[in-house]
């Protein structure tokens, strides 16, 4: 049988390995060849396919003009000695090494490639240029909608896997010709991130010289405007906020705090009052010396402050870029208030946010922007803070209406981007609530969505990255996650689901170093101790579980409805929990899996991550299942990134014979048939 190759990028075509081309004569019968080839490797079922191709004939009628399509396509390609299909009574699939594509072979580069792959993924891409997938085919609305979310996700794809592969400083052709193929494909990033040679900033938090005469909100506020202005503008990359004010408030030289951030640029300044008066100092800083390369003065009255912000934003961007060398691109407009009092409880509430694990923090932040939305309900960047403060509020407050707050969160998210369709990191948060609805597909979809409208936000990249691996997706996860733990490398969260990935890749060493940053940075480091433990470190294991006790009632807070601990009973309990997590015997770890049995029949959140993690890090097949069949939420949902690791005992739950239908009763099928299958699993066992 002869092989062939389908292009996907512009018009659709399939080239035989003799160098002819086979012209597909039925319209639909090409768009399916399109649909199994952009879902290679993956059944789909016949249903999916009807849907489709014939979404507006019943069901019988769709049924009855699949099969004719595929007869027709079938004799057709044996006609040229080309065996593509797999076709059973229920599902349609490409046959396994039938056949290639142009993105099939630019993502399998991605995977395998180093930085001698450059010049091979450029070339691909200098082929294909700036051409979407399937140019031109146009079918039916449903099947249009369902191409135009597979562009976005494949560009989404390509431009984070050609960010992750440039990553490392290099001046060679094929570097050059990789990052100018680039740009070819996505004007956007004519000098789109650090992979790219572009320059990277943090700006750091104004200095208020009277912090107890108001001037702290004065200085929150310019901060914000020139780091909001910055974000968007094009060819300048952004630390993460969260990572900027932790390594701001520890202090330190200049260059100490631009390497620790990873940037090459440092913005800083100092805020002056007197009456009605204010004066500005505003620095461009290089990071390695230190070295002030620019600075400016403004000078003027309060209210012309908060009336010209914009203007002033505008200015000191252009003047920071011109210093910089970078090409001025227009950003956005962003829909701000102009209510003074509005501002300054967006800024005090969206700064307790990032310090949402402190008691009452979020609550707090949850009020100043509720206040905030009273005064200017069209207040958009309001909006999608108050989503991530419901967010926060539901996952680092012990509470029992953790569904609620995700429900407030999805919905504030949605008014922000009703008022600006640029809000990127609210359709994410909206992801967020999709998982608790058992729609995780939609919750990819979502993510993908906020990807391409706000590719260098950090918490959007991580948000796309954690919901991918939380899918079992965990390679295509990577690049994102990289991407996330690029933007804010002192936010202990990211490195918890980088050393994940890498475990579940089977990266171990680079796994434990990951894990190993996460501690240092302030998390709990039971996820490391169980990488210790899968690779046979248990007394190592068992001490570094151990360990993360002395954080309980501070970064680990008691479940919903209970008392904190005593510190006997805190010792004795994370002592029986380490020796079942970590340790070698199996009476241990069946002892521990009674005990959390037990606090899932008593407590009164009976799915609390305190439960539903060690659950899954044991390989408790009967409470994982059963715990997240009965309830998602955005506390215990981070536990579903441990599932995916090919490792002892935690295998165990994804081995059990009930995993695939459990898998289909929270969503995740449909999740895997619309994104692909998990790396563990790649197509559905049950219709082998």
């Amino acid at each position: 049988m002869m092989t062939a190759s389908l292009k996907l990028f512009g018009s659709f075509r399939v080239e035989l390995a003799d160098g002819d081309t086979l012209e597909i004569s039925n319209r639909r019968g090409a768009a399916l060849l399109a649909v199994l080839c952009l879902e290679a490797g993956h059944s789909i079922d016949r249903e999916t396919l009807c849907g489709l191709l014939w979404p507006n004939r019943f069901s019988a009628q769709a049924r009855a003009s699949l099969r004719q399509c595929l007869h027709d396509l079938l004799r057709q390609l044996r006609d040229h000695d080309v065996d593509l299909l797999d076709v059973t009574r229920s599902t349609v699939a490409m046959r396994p090494g039938s056949c290639t594509s142009d993105l099939s072979g630019l993502e399998e580069l991605f995977v395998t490639s180093q930085a001698e792959g450059r010049g091979a993924i450029a070339d691909i891409l200098l082929a294909i240029g700036n051409r979407p997938l399937l140019e031109g085919f146009s079918l039916n609305p449903a099947f249009d909608d369902w191409l135009d979310l597979r562009r976005r996700h494949v560009d989404a794809r390509i431009r984070a896997s050609i960010l992750a592969l440039l990553g490392s400083d290099s001046a060679d052709t094929d570097y050059d010709r990789l990052r100018d193929a680039a740009r070819a494909r996505f004007p956007g990033l004519a000098e789109p991130a650090t992979a790219l040679g572009t320059t990277t900033l943090a700006v750091l938090p104004f200095a208020p010289t009277d912090p107890d005469d108001g001037d702290v909100l004065l200085a929150d506020g310019i901060t914000d405007e020139i780091a909001s202005r910055l974000g968007r503008t094009g060819g300048l990359a952004l630390a993460g906020r969260s990572s900027v004010r932790s390594v701001a408030d520890g202090a330190g030289l200049l260059p100490d705090i631009a390497a620790a951030l990873r940037v090459s640029h440092l913005v800083e300044g100092e805020v002056q009052r007197s009456g009605d008066r204010f004066t500005v100092r505003i620095a461009l800083i290089e990071g390695a010396s230190g070295t002030e390369i620019w600075s400016d003065r403004l000078d003027g009255s309060l209210s012309e402050l908060f009336d010209t912000r914009k203007v002033i934003g505008t200015n000191v961007i252009a003047a920071i870029c011109r210093a910089l060398g970078v090409s001025v691109t227009p950003a956005p407009m962003r829909r701000m208030t102009c209510d003074r009092e509005a501002y300054a409880l967006y800024l005090q509430g969206r700064s307790l946010i990032q310090r949402s694990i402190q008691d009452g923090a979020a609550a707090k932040a949850v009020e100043l922007l509720e206040k905030s939305l009273a005064i200017d309900p069209d207040f958009a960047e309001c909006w999608t803070a108050l989503a991530d403060a419901h967010i926060h509020n539901a996952v680092y407050t012990p509470c029992l209406d953790r569904i609620e707050r995700s429900e407030k969160a999805a919905e504030c998210a949605k008014r922000a981007v009703e008022l600006d369709p640029g809000q990127g990191h609210a359709l994410a948060i909206q992801g967020i609530h999709e998982w608790t609805r058992r729609n995780p597909a939609g919750a990819i979809d979502l993510a993908y969505e906020a990807y391409a409208r706000e590719p260098h936000n950090a918490d959007v990249a991580s948000r796309l990255g954690s919901f991918l691996l939380y899918a079992g997706r965990t390679r295509a996860a990577l690049p994102f996650i990289e991407a996330a733990v690029e933007r804010d490398p002192v936010y202990g969260r990211n490195y918890a689901m980088l050393a994940t990935a890498l475990f579940n890749l089977g990266r171990h060493d680079e796994a434990i170093e990951a894990g190993k940053r996460m501690v240092d940075l302030g998390m709990p480091g039971m996820w490391l101790a169980v990488m210790q433990a899968a690779l046979g470190e248990h007394d190592l294991a068992r001490e570094t579980y151990y360990g993360s006790r002395v954080l309980m009632n501070t970064v680990i807070l008691p479940p919903a409805g209970t008392q904190p601990m005593g510190d006997e009973a805190r010792d004795a309990y994370w002592g029986v929990a380490a020796r079942g997590c970590c340790g070698k015997s199996e009476a241990d770890r069946a002892a521990y899996c009674a005990m959390l049995s037990g606090l899932h029949a008593t407590m009164p959140d009976p799915h609390d991550p305190s439960i539903a993690f060690p659950a899954i890090w044991m390989g408790h097949a009967d409470l994982v299942m059963k715990i997240y069949s009965e309830r998602i939420h955005p506390a215990n949902m981070f536990g579903l990134m441990s599932l995916w690791a090919d490792v002892e005992p935690i295998r165990r739950t994804r081995d059990d014979p009930r995993f695939v239908d459990f898998a289909e009763s929270i969503g995740l099928v449909e999740a895997w048939n619309r994104h692909g299958w998990p790396d563990l699993l790649q197509s559905d066992p049950r219709s082998d």
